[in-house]
C-alpha cells in the first residue's frame, strides 16, 4: 500500500465532533503508519469583550487545554500511534489551523470535526471547520457528528 499520509494534525476543542475526529485520524494514523499531531487553539476572541481580561482565566483556559490534549495523546498512544504530538496555540482558530500550524510542522492531512460552534456564531462568522476547508495547503477531512 502506498502512504498517503505521513503527518496528520486533527484539531481538538473537547466537543464530541472533535473527538470523533481524533478516533478516525487514530485509525488512519495507524494505518499509515503517520505521525499523529493534536492541536487546540485558544480563542482570544472569547476574552475580548471585557476591557480587561484577569490572567487567572487565561490560565485556566490554557490549564484545561493542557489536560485535554494530554488526555487525547494518551488516547492515541493507547491506540497504538508511535509519534504523538501535542499543539497549545492562542489566537483566532480559523488562522491557526487553516494555515499556520500546517505549514510549520508539514502537515499532509488536516482532521477536524465538522462543527464545534453553535449554529448562530456559525452563521456570523463561519466555522473553523470552512475556513480550514477553504485555506489549508493539505487535504482536510471534515467528521460529521455520528457518521
Amino acid at each position: 500500500m502506498i502512504k498517503m499520509y505521513q503527518k496528520i494534525l486533527v484539531a481538538v476543542d473537547g466537543s464530541v465532533q472533535s473527538e470523533q475526529a481524533l478516533d478516525k485520524a487514530i485509525k488512519l494514523a495507524k494505518l499509515h503508519d503517520a505521525s499523529l499531531t493534536l492541536a487546540h487553539v485558544i480563542d482570544l476572541r472569547n476574552f475580548s469583550t471585557q476591557e480587561f481580561t484577569p490572567q487567572s482565566l487565561y490560565d485556566d483556559a490554557e490549564k484545561k487545554a493542557t489536560k485535554m490534549l494530554e488526555e487525547y495523546e494518551e488516547k492515541a498512544r493507547r491506540g497504538g500511534i508511535k509519534e504523538v504530538q501535542i499543539v497549545l496555540k492562542s489566537g483566532n482558530p480559523r488562522t491557526q489551523l487553516s494555515g499556520k500550524l500546517l505549514t510549520e510542522n508539514n502537515i499532509d492531512l488536516l482532521m477536524t470535526g465538522s462543527t464545534g460552534r453553535n449554529a448562530f456564531e456559525r452563521m456570523l462568522i463561519g466555522s473553523v471547520a470552512e475556513a480550514c476547508v477553504r485555506h489549508a495547503p493539505c487535504d482536510v477531512v471534515t467528521v460529521k457528528d455520528g457518521v
